[in-house]
């Protein structure tokens, strides 16, 4: 059941509500305990529906792993401790009644007062007709009356009171401290439709066991009725026997019938003496012995009533005859007001009573329960407005952390691009430089490669092969000396400065393992020449050729190129030798634009040439003008000394020649193509370098982005904290109110009920 507070326009409706119960408990006064009665079972109903709200909002909200505890294991059994306690108080408060127990002396009209009250004849009484054990009369809804004995759920059905007389005395097994309920319709009797029990007893000087009866019947009564005997004085054995009622409770409600007045009427010269010896005794008795009363309330205490007369008034008049017809005594009115007023005074003070003694000590633990919910439910207010206060502040750190890191990261990202750029051209420009170097010295790498030289082809390809695979070796190692210590030393530097940079970005645990968590590896720069590749289409001429012969004379003038063009020319008609090697395919053509100077010097050489081997007739020609302008002694002797240069020549033309002739052209062959790859080996080492860095770089960088994805988590729970406990809060304020609704309807309880009471 869900516990609903009272909207500000429903005070009307509750004041219409209380003046409508009000006005009851005016035309009743047992309606006073009746309308405390509901009243209260209503706040216990809501306050179990709150307890139990609270039970499991409490037991909910520690579960949530998601949060921090607000609230303890303790609090959570203590509530559950309070469900049990309120619902136990439930079903007692649901079964309280006010109860009332008549004492007195064997005969002294007890059963007639109770049968007076109940204005019908239901208990046995008169000549004959002793009760002879405890007689509790309860109302019941049903429309048939009944008796329940102690110990028994058998229902003994009765109609009429001698059957009642009958069945009391037909069972053996009732004794003076036994009970019997006689359950009587409500629609019969209306005292008995405001929850008001009678209890009827035997003589009290009939049995010793008076502390016994105190224990069983007397411990939860609201008021107790003394039924004396007016032509007689109070005795000792009643006098004792309330003062062992005293001794048990705090201050007993008692009210003192001096029953059987109406014989007083036969003497009204000593009526008054006789009423004022009976009211003093029974005053001395309340107030001086039992000290349960002042002498101003004793007067409200003691009545002189004769309920047989008032049984039969009451009779007649339920039977439509007149109150005071029949043989009454002088005097019945005056009896019978005095009855009506006992009854009065005694329905206000059993009310009163009643309201206090069974609903102020739940009333006080309702107000501790609710209390103590308050107060829990405000720790736990307490406890989720600190932890928000915690998270708000935590997830404003984590995002201004984030935001922190954002932005350095870009400045960092910025500054680290700047710095590879810069050392990636410097690694470039070093690396052009060396291998410039490295081209000009390559004659001495070559010079250093040592191998069995032979002019076959077979053995070529393999000197090749192993040629190139010594210059890349040699190139490789030799460039690696120059730059890749300055290198390595820049890279390292560069590398500890993004670290160093980047460092403060990373938690604290992080920043001490970020050495292992990027590591640093020997780095070395790869200079991939690819000579196999780079030289596969070189190709040697280790054939004789003499120093003075026409070719190299022409290649002295014209240089290699231009003798190349030149002869081709010539031996587009004069068949040429085959080479050792296959010819390279990739020769550029001739350009076709206008010719220079030195293109036509090489075309009037090719035209004499060809023009003198057209026919011998030129030789001849020649050789005449030549004899006639020096003389045959110095032909003859240039002629021999060019015979014995060539033989000369012809003899050293060893393999060590060709060797080193193979080794020259060689170096300015790879001299050529290799000054065509310095900008692209530059660029590669550079890029080498600028991968490195790059990488390392971007693992920093996944570290800094696990850094801000963890930031970005405790973000969101800290949202979804916070969220959570915005919903806990504003909960448990509600709770906490609600127990503060609970207490001040529990306030007006008591101002309405208890204190109205005193």
């Amino acid at each position: 059941m869900s516990l609903v507070f009272p909207r500000p326009n429903t005070n009307a409706v509750h004041s219409k509500k209380d003046k409508r119960l009000m006005a009851e408990v005016n035309a009743s006064p047992l309606k006073h305990f009746v309308t405390a009665k509901k009243k209260i079972n209503g706040i216990f109903e809501q306050l179990g529906a709150y307890i139990k709200e609270s039970a499991s909002f409490l037991e909910d909200t520690h579960k949530n792993e998601e949060l921090d505890p607000v609230t303890t294991e303790e609090q959570v059994q203590e509530v559950r401790g309070y469900l049990a306690k309120v619902a136990g108080i439930g079903e007692v408060l649901a079964r309280r009644h006010m109860k009332v127990v008549f004492f007195g002396r064997t005969s002294n009209g007890k059963s007639s007062v109770i049968n007076a009250m109940l204005c019908d004849k239901v208990l046995p009484s008169g000549i004959g007709h002793t009760t002879n054990c405890f007689l509790r009369v309860e109302g019941t809804d049903g429309n048939e009356s009944f008796l329940l004995t102690e110990g028994s759920e058998e229902r003994k059905s009765i109609k009429t009171v001698n059957q009642l007389a009958h069945a009391l005395h037909q069972d053996e097994d009732l004794d003076a401290g036994s009970l019997v309920c006689v359950m009587w319709p409500k629609a019969k009797c209306a005292l008995l439709r405001d929850d008001l029990v009678l209890v009827d007893s035997p003589g009290i000087d009939v049995t010793t066991e008076l502390d016994s009866w105190i224990d069983k019947f007397c411990l939860d009564a609201d008021v107790f009725v003394l039924v004396a005997n007016s032509e007689s004085t109070l005795m000792q054995t009643e006098k004792s026997f309330f003062h062992k009622v005293n001794e048990r409770l705090s201050s007993p409600n008692i009210f003192i019938l001096n029953n059987r007045w109406d014989a007083s009427a036969s003497e009204p010269e000593y009526m008054e003496e006789v009423r004022r010896q009976h009211m003093d005794r029974c005053t001395n008795f309340l107030v001086d012995e039992l000290g349960v009363v002042d002498r101003a309330q004793a007067s409200d205490r003691i009545f002189f009533v004769s309920a047989k007369e008032v049984l039969q008034a009451r009779v007649q008049k339920a039977q439509g005859m007149p109150e005071a017809g029949g043989a009454l005594a002088e005097g019945f009115q005056a009896r019978m007001f005095e009855f009506q007023n006992f009854e009065r005074r005694f329905e206000e003070c059993i009310s009163q009573s009643a309201v206090k003694t069974k609903f102020e000590q739940h009333t006080v633990r309702a107000k501790q329960i609710s209390e103590a919910l308050r107060l829990i439910m405000d720790s736990v207010h307490i406890a989720a407005q600190e932890q928000r206060v915690y998270c708000l502040d935590t997830k404003e750190d984590r995002q201004d952390r984030l935001e922190f890191i954002d932005k350095q990261l870009d400045l960092l990202t910025m500054d680290c691009k700047a710095k590879i750029k810069k050392i990636t051209e410097e690694v470039e420009r070093q690396v052009s430089n060396a291998m410039a170097e490295e081209i000009r010295k390559l004659h001495v790498l070559v010079d250093d490669f040592h191998m069995d030289f032979h002019p076959s082809p077979v053995v070529l390809k393999v000197y090749k092969n192993e040629l190139h695979r010594h210059i890349e070796e040699g190139l490789g190692k030799n460039m690696s000396e120059r730059c890749s210590t300055t290198i390595t030393s820049a890279l390292q530097a560069t590398q500890t400065d993004m670290i160093e940079g980047l460092k403060p970005l990373l938690p604290s645990p992080v920043r001490e393992q970020v050495d292992k968590l990027v590591p640093r590896q020997c780095f070395s720069l790869s200079y991939d020449l690819a000579c196999d590749k780079l030289c596969s289409d070189f190709q040697e001429d280790i054939s004789f050729h003499f120093s003075l012969g026409w070719t190299m004379l022409v290649n002295r003038f014209l240089g290699p190129k231009n003798t190349r063009r030149a002869l081709m020319g010539y031996n587009d008609q004069v068949p040429r030798p085959m080479a050792l090697t296959p010819v390279s395919t990739s020769m550029p053509p001739f350009p076709q634009s206008s010719m220079t100077q030195e293109e036509l010097m090489v075309s009037m050489v090719t035209g004499l040439a060809s023009l003198t081997s057209r026919t011998s007739m030129g030789v001849l020609v020649v050789g005449g003008v030549i004899w006639k302008a020096v003389g045959w002694r110095l032909i003859a002797l240039s002629v021999g000394l060019y015979g014995l240069l060539y033989i000369y020549e012809r003899l050293t033309w060893t393999t060590k020649a060709k060797e080193r002739a193979f080794k020259r052209q060689f170096v300015d062959y790879a001299s050529e193509k290799l000054q065509l790859i310095v900008s692209y080996t530059g660029s590669n080492c550079s890029h080498q370098v600028q991968q490195e860095l790059a990488g390392a770089f971007a693992q920093l960088c996944q570290q800094v982005d696990v850094t801000r994805q963890n930031l970005e988590d405790e973000i969101t729970d800290m949202t979804s904290k916070i969220e959570l406990l915005d919903g806990l809060q504003s909960k448990a304020k509600l709770l906490r109110n609600k127990a503060g609704w609970l207490d001040s309807e529990l306030n007006m309880f008591t101002q309405q009920y208890l204190h109205h009471s005193k």
